[in-house]
Parts: C-alpha cells; structure tokens; sequence
C-alpha cells in the first residue's frame, strides 16, 4: 500500500501491474479491496485503486459535502501521482469520475463509469438522509442493520450477505466520509450533471447491470443520451454489488474496454 498528501486529505492506496496507468474508484461504503476481483483481470496497466475521502484508510479531512470535492480529490490525484490515466468508477466512483471529466483540463483519457447515476430522484435522497441521520445520531446498530439490508438488495446470488457486510462497515469506519459522500450524492437531486454531461469530450463507456434495482437501465440511458459517443453494456445475472455477482465478467469485461481504447 501506498499514500500521498492531496490538500487536507492523506489518500491510501494499492499499486500493481504495469503499463497505461488507470484509476479505480469505488462505491459508496467500500474501500480499494472491492476491486480485487477485477484487477486480477488488469495485467497489461498498471493499476491504481483508490480509498475514497473518508473510506477505508484515507482520511476525511473537512468534507464539503460536494461531489466538486471528490472530483477535485481525483483532479489531484491524477496531477500529483499518474498523469493522464483511464478512469474506472463503480457507482459513487462513476459520479466522481463523470464530474471531474466535465473540466476541460481534464487528465481522465478514456472514463469506465459502472452502476451510476447523473442525477438522484427524491426516493434515493430519501435513502441517503436517513443513513445519514443514523450515523450523526450515534445509532450504529441501526446503521448496520440497514446495511445489511441494502447489501442484501444489490447482490441477486448466492453469497455471504454477513461477510460483504462486514467488509463494508470496515471501509466506513466513523461514517465521516460516507456522511461526506452521501451528502454530494443528495446534492445531485438539485444539481444533476444532466445538463453538464454534453461538457464531456473523452471516450465514455458505460456499465449497467441486468437486475440492479438501485441504478436501472434509465440511468445509464441518461449518460449515453447525454455523452457523445458513449457506448452502453451490460452484465447479465448481476445486482447493483456487480463485483459480488459476476466478478470474472465484470473484470473481463473492463479490461476489454480499457484495451479496445488503447488500441484506438
């Protein structure tokens, strides 16, 4: 594992491979371990897989609460540590990364986003509240309880619900940094990135899930319609958790699209 200072956070993260660099971003309430059956996938880039702001051993430094924060937390890790690099984001990573590469000074080369939205609906902000709420009221057995449910919701095989939960309360730690990212998620219900998304000159793909319940198919259409050029896929027999579900065709795929644009 590695660190870096980036403004008033210190960024934990893991290194491997060689080649194209590229950037993993992952969900909300996980760390960098939840691309592990991925990256295996990965041989021909060197691979770098972050620990969000506030999520596995990064620290929250003084959270805005604002997806401009992330994206801007992504902005200087790609200045200070890779360069021009893809970008792969699993969900809350894909909001980041769509955000950051609506900047013109964009170092993102070539965006993965998997399982995202552009904007949140008043249910979903709903949601995000009252987990919120939860962990601002100290009511960490309620919190965990919900958790399980939630994780329980993304996952469509048969899996340990107990352990992927367990993993993921980890990565949370305090709640400071999901408090952190489910506020900048909130913020999208009045500020969507619809209306930026024509801002983004990269190749784009996108990423969806046959059975994910928190991020249907319209979400994705949202991007593609929005994004010129974008190109949509899917994975079949998995929930919003692709990396519980399918993790050798989500791997497999990824990395056919990070080599299809290199090769471009």
């Amino acid at each position: 594992m590695s660190s870096v200072e980036l403004g008033d956070i210190e960024v934990n993260y893991f290194r491997h491979g060689s080649g194209p660099p590229v950037v993993l971003l992952h969900g909300l309430a996980e760390d960098h371990q939840s691309w592990d059956g991925v990256a295996d996938h990965l041989r021909g880039f060197t691979v770098y897989a972050l620990d969000l702001r506030g999520h596995g051993q990064t620290t929250a430094g003084e959270g805005t609460g604002t997806l401009s924060q992330l994206s801007g937390d992504l902005d200087a890790f790609l200045r200070k540590v890779t360069g021009p690099a893809a970008v792969v984001g699993y969900s809350l990573g894909g909001t980041i990364g769509l955000r950051a590469a609506t900047e013109p000074a964009a170092l993102i080369s070539h965006l993965i986003a998997i399982a995202t939205s552009s904007v949140v609906g008043s249910a979903a902000a709903e949601f995000f509240a009252g987990r919120i709420a939860q962990l601002e009221t100290g009511d960490a057995s309620g919190f965990a309880a919900g958790l399980r449910d939630d994780t329980a919701a993304q996952i469509v095989t048969p899996s340990d619900i107990d352990a992927v939960t367990a993993r993921r309360l980890n990565a949370i730690g305090d709640g400071s940094g999901y408090i952190n990212a489910a506020r900048a998620m909130i913020g999208i219900r009045s500020e969507p990135l619809n209306p930026l998304l024509e801002n983004v000159e990269i190749p784009v793909d996108i990423i969806g899930a046959s059975d994910d319940v928190f991020c249907p198919r319209r979400a994705s259409d949202i991007i593609v319609e929005g994004v010129s050029g974008s190109r949509y896929h899917e994975i079949a027999g998995a929930g919003h958790l692709i990396s519980v579900d399918q993790p050798d065709a989500y791997g497999t795929l990824i990395a056919r699209l990070l080599g299809e644009r290199q090769s471009a």
